[in-house]
């Protein structure tokens, strides 16, 4: 986000917002004739300029002044009550059917004196609030070095411990004694969040012996502000590296320095900068690149801006990443303790390694609680920081969160509101950036957009900004979440102070401050979970937020569910996000005085039991969001949801909508709309998507049956709808004996054609006979997946080879396709000659996922001819299935030269020959068919196979290849002979799974298999009356199932046993003997063997009785869990 970098204090973007409000036309209408209450209002604007002058330096001295702290509470506290009140006249004004002044004058004079007595109220408040800042000596200050941090130096005291950077110092040192690019200047940025050891890397850099050799000339700077001052910066430089320069002038400045630095090899480190403005840094750089030679400059920001900036086109940007847990314990340790003492610190080191463990890799932490301790034996002293919150130390003994605090001076007031709001949720939560941005939006933390942008954009914005200067970090879990250092969080709670509250953190309701206006619940199954929602939603009338916040994964659990009474809901009539799970199958539960909450603009009753949203819902007029996700009992929406003019965002994905409300095209603002289903009527047809004109994401239209033709279909103007990545298009199912006029379902199909940047397409039920022309045409170069699935009338598959960027493609219930052809590679549906074959691209160039599943007709797939194997089509494919096709007979595409997945289910007449895939990783063939290998891929590390065909070639072929990197081999469904000499086994499998093999031996000649570890034996044996398990020496895992001739088992050559299952084996009668490490016995549906165990028989008991686990039945015999 392009912004000045410190923008003001925290509360100076919320006095805009009311600077904002006052200036709204429609209140200044309202208020014209009125003088009485113009001066009110101006009154109102007076006080709020008085105290925003102050603000700065009231933000700066709160840290460690609590008197001004105290004053920043009741001045935000009052500039809430502020912000509700105009909030209300605002909306009131704009519902109102009367003319404003109508309105105004009923609103003012008569009905409504008590809004004008809270208008006072708050400005006396204000005035109040204003006159202690002379008592506090507040001033006004420009919001500049607030952090008042000491500058770094270079050097290295002995005690500097430098832990987990070998390989970034390495890398840097390297770079900077690289020559490979004859002389250019290089800079290298080093980035990171605040503490997590960039200065300390820089200097482990710069005093390297093999730099100091390097470089004669070199400089330490320490920038540290917010504006990069180039004079400034490079008079710093010359005091450093040439003789003094005492000219204010630049030029006079630039050329001392370039003069100095001619023909020399310099090392310049400007730690600590924030400021991106190009301009100034091309400036600065203008003396470095006139005349030197070999020149490096080091820099070390927080900002990811900053870098991109600086960083030369020769160069990356260093990110450091936090330690793991053993290097900050490293660092920890040596700081606690000095490292030539030698006495027993176990019981400290344990309480230490827990403390490590809050620190959460970031190194100052760890050096900075190792410190505090140092010298303290006493393990009170231990707990006593174990315990403790970061924002609890005090600041002398902690230099964490006023490290941390800098980074968080530096961003502009807007993101301060942003950043903190974040404290509602739980440590390690996995933030989504959509999601995130909702609720900033509701709250009011986004500016105003100007023309072209959007409100989420802004608030997409505001959050890659955060991320940029590290107060997000990328998520290890998912692609695209985001968590937030403990120590961030830490620092965000701080700052959120009594008015945003975490209510299961806290032990009591009494803790609940008056100020608190934003409130968060943590799923957790707590007996008095409800009791705490309650008796913090009593205490707080005044509160904005009801947050329910679930667990990391999405996962609800029974335990999850509160219920709320919406008669306390409605108390709180200033909420503007409410999320809250707390309803019940009573479908009057949420009845009409929801309307109250004239405020609300964020709704989220997901996955709930509610059956019915009341009609009043329909007035909230304010209302952005509404979240309706998996309410599976939903069938209907209010029916005029069409006021919710300022309606963004409704999600009703797993709902069951019978039809969308009338005249949804009046919600012009709507940015997304999860699912709209078809109606039979005009007024809640197709057409109303038509004034739809500004959806994001993705949409799902179900029931197009309902539209008549395509002159109906066209009116939903869906090509214009650009901002779309994904479009999913769906008919009902309809019976064989429908009558469906083809030409008329593909005209609808055809001017339902999206735009062309899609990415995701879907076609599900399509009831023509052939797919328009614009499925497949190669002008969609962004779509990435398409699926066509229950088209069961289509005969020919569109032309879809020529799509440039398609990554998957599944195909599947199309019932009456019997062949896919030459047309299936081609573009454009065209019909090309064979002479034009040279001028195509090749086929499906992109494509890594081809799924093709349930085609009950389909026969043959016809190969597409060239003459090399660069020309073949499916150059990236990976993953091929071809499932359930009972009539595909014929060849497979021959040659896929990336495919590391080809499973293939169900197709009986399939004889061909498999692919040739030379990194194979996996296959898997299960049925009767026939298919054949040409040879045993080395690269292939799971194997399913069946019949007598396949597996005697697999057994042989392992004789004579003996693969490396085979891990899982499943043969099955083989009635020949099948014989595994000992050495035929690769050295590398750990599981083996043999099904429905009547005749199996495992011939070892004395030679052991170490690396089994899992064996799996199903329905086969069946000539062997006893069995002794094979020399697996280090077998975990042992599974016997439906052996129905076993009537005797031994296993004594795996001493390294666990667990072993024996399943439906009705003629076993006797183990003989068991090894000692087995821990688990599972015995199921074998009567004789069961009746004996139950009995303790001596034939077998002995051979089991040390086992911890015996389970029978599914009941325990014996569950010794500790053992």
């Amino acid at each position: 986000m392009a912004a000045e970098l410190v923008g003001g204090a925290f509360l100076s973007s919320f006095l805009n917002v009311l600077f904002d409000r006052l200036s709204d036309p429609e209140i200044i209408n309202m208020m014209r004739g009125k003088k009485v209450d113009q001066k009110l209002l101006q009154r109102l604007k007076t006080i709020l300029n008085v105290v925003e002058a102050v603000l700065n330096d009231a933000e700066k001295k709160q840290i460690t002044d609590p008197a001004v702290k105290r004053w920043l509470e009741d001045l935000q506290d009052a500039v809430y009550d502020a912000d509700d009140l105009l909030d209300e006249v605002a909306t009131k004004a704009t519902t109102q059917k009367d003319p404003p002044g109508n309105f105004l004058a009923r609103f003012l004079n008569s009905q409504d004196r008590e809004m004008v007595a809270r208008i006072e109220e708050i400005i006396a408040r204000l005035e109040n609030i204003a006159k202690h800042k002379d008592i506090l000596r507040l001033e006004k200050i420009v919001a500049k070095n607030m952090s008042g941090r000491i500058p770094s130096t270079s050097l290295v005291k002995k005690s500097d411990i430098f832990v987990g950077r070998d390989k970034e110092r390495d890398a840097i040192v390297n770079l900077l004694l690289d020559d490979a690019y004859n002389g250019e200047l290089s800079v290298i940025p080093i980035v990171g969040m605040g503490g997590i050891g960039k200065t300390t890397l820089a200097k482990l850099v710069y005093n390297d012996d093999t730099v100091q050799q390097k470089f004669h000339v070199k400089a330490w700077v320490c920038v540290g502000e917010e504006e990069f001052d180039v004079l400034k910066v490079t008079k710093a430089v010359i005091e450093k590296t040439c003789s003094a320069c005492y000219s204010n002038d630049l030029d006079t400045a630039q050329n001392h320095l370039k003069n100095g630095l001619v023909g020399k090899n310099f090392l310049v480190v400007l730690d600590d900068v924030w400021s991106s403005n190009r301009e100034c840094w091309e400036s600065f750089l203008t003396p470095f690149e006139c005349g030197s030679e070999g020149g490096k400059i080091l820099v070390t920001t927080r900002l990811d801006t900053v870098a991109s900036v600086v960083k030369t086109k020769h160069n990356e940007a260093h990110n450091l990443n936090l330690l793991n847990e053993e290097q900050c314990w490293s660092v920890f340790a040596n700081r606690a303790w000095d490292p030539l003492e030698s006495r027993d610190r176990s019981t400290l080191e344990e309480i230490g390694r827990k403390i490590v463990k809050k620190c959460k890799g970031l190194p100052l932490a760890a050096q900075t609680l190792g410190g505090l301790l140092r010298g303290k034996d006493n393990e009170k002293d231990w707990i006593d920081v174990l315990k403790s919150e970061f924002w609890e130390l005090s600041e002398e003994d902690s230099g964490i969160l006023p490290a941390l605090r800098i980074s968080y001076y530096h961003l502009p007031s807007y993101l301060k509101r942003c950043f903190v709001y974040c404290c509602l949720y739980p440590k390690d939560f996995e933030f989504d950036r959509d999601e995130l941005t909702l609720l900033w939006m509701a709250e009011g933390l986004l500016l105003q957009p100007k023309s072209g942008i959007t409100l989420e954009e802004i608030g997409y914005e505001y959050f890659d900004d955060l991320v940029s200067r590290s107060f997000f970090q990328h998520s290890n879990t998912y692609v695209n979440s985001f968590v937030m250092h403990d120590l961030m969080h830490d620092l965000a709670t701080f700052y959120g102070g009594k008015f945003f509250s975490r209510i299961l953190e806290l032990k009591n309701a009494a803790k609940h401050d008056a100020k608190t206006r934003h409130l968060s619940c943590a799923c957790k199954n707590e007996d008095d979970l409800l009791m705490k929602i309650t008796e913090a939603c009593d205490k707080l009338k005044h509160a904005r937020t009801l947050l329910q916040i679930f667990n990391k994964y999405g996962v609800f659990s029974a335990g999850d569910r509160v219920a709320v009474s919406c008669d306390l809901l409605e108390q709180l009539k200033c909420l503007r996000v409410l999320s809250f799970n707390f309803f019940s199958d009573d479908e009057n539960l949420m009845h009409g005085s929801i309307a109250k909450l004239i405020h609300l603009r964020y709704l989220d009753v997901s996955y709930t039991s509610i059956v019915t949203l009341p009609e009043s819902l329909s007035c909230l007029y304010n209302l952005q969001t509404l979240k309706l996700r998996s309410c599976v009992k939903l069938k209907k929406l209010p029916s005029n949801m069409q006021n919710l003019v300022n309606l963004r965002h409704l999600d009703s994905g797993g709902t069951d909508l019978e039809e969308m409300p009338k005249k949804m095209s009046k919600l012009k603002d709507l940015q997304f709309l999860s699912h709209y289903i078809v109606g039979k009527h005009e007024e809640n047809g197709i057409g109303e998507l038509g004034g739809l004109t500004h959806l994001h994401g993705s949409l799902w239209i179900p029931k197009l049956e309902n539209v008549k033709n395509g002159g109906e279909a066209s009116s939903a103007r869906m090509d214009e709808k650009i901002h779309l990545n994904a479009l999913y298009l769906s008919w009902s199912s309809f019976e064989e004996s429908e009558i469906c006029d083809s030409q008329s379902e593909k005209d609808v199909l055809d001017k339902l054609r999206p735009h062309k940047d899609l990415k995701e397409l879907s076609i599900w039920g399509y009831r023509g006979t052939m797919f328009p022309d614009w499925v497949g045409q190669s002008s969609y170069h962004n779509m990435t997946s398409l699926v066509l699935r229950g088209c069961r009338n289509c005969w020919v598959l569109p032309s879809l080879g020529q799509l440039p960027s398609l990554q998957s493609l599944i195909i599947r219930e199309l019932d009456k396709l019997k062949k896919i052809g030459g047309e299936f590679y081609k573009g454009d549906a065209t019909h090309q000659h064979q002479h034009q074959h040279q001028h195509q691209q090749t086929p499906f160039r992109s494509l890594k996922i081809l799924i093709i599943q349930r085609m009950p007709c389909w026969e043959g797939w016809e190969l597409y001819e060239c003459d090399d194997d660069d020309d073949a089509p499916f150059p990236q494919l990976e993953t091929l299935w071809i499932l359930h096709c009972p009539k595909l007979r014929g060849d497979l595409p021959t040659f896929l030269p990336s495919l590391k997945e080809l499973r293939i289910r169900g197709c009986e007449e399939l004889s061909c020959y498999l692919p040739r895939a030379p990194i194979i990783c996996q296959i898997e063939i299960l049925g009767k068919q026939e298919a054949r290998m040409r040879d045993l891929p080395l690269s292939l590390q799971r194997l399913s196979i069946p019949g007598n065909q396949l597996v005697e070639y697999v057994i042989d072929a392992m004789i004579h290849t003996q693969p490396t990197t085979l891990k899982r081999l499943e043969i099955s469904k083989c009635s020949s002979g099948i014989s595994f000499p000992g050495y035929s086994l690769p050295p590398s499998l750990k599981e083996l799974s043999i099904k429905d093999c009547k005749n199996v031996e495992f011939p070892m000649q004395h030679q052991q298999h170490h690396s089994l570890q899992r064996l799996y034996i199903y329905n086969s044996y069946n000539s062997l009356t006893s069995f002794a398990l094979p020399a697996f020496p280090d077998l975990l895992f042992l599974s016997i199932e439906r052996c129905e001739n076993f009537t005797s088992l031994e296993v004594t050559q795996s001493h390294s046993l666990e667990d072993l299952w024996i399943e439906k084996c009705p003629k076993l009668e006797n183990i003989i003997r068991l090894p000692a490490s087995l821990s688990g016995l599972s015995v199921s549906k074998c009567p004789l063997l069961g009746e004996g165990i139950e009995r303790k028989d001596p034939h077998i008991w002995p051979s089991i009785s040390h086992i911890p686990r015996i389970q029978l039945d599914g009941k325990w015999i014996r569950n010794d869990s500790s053992s």
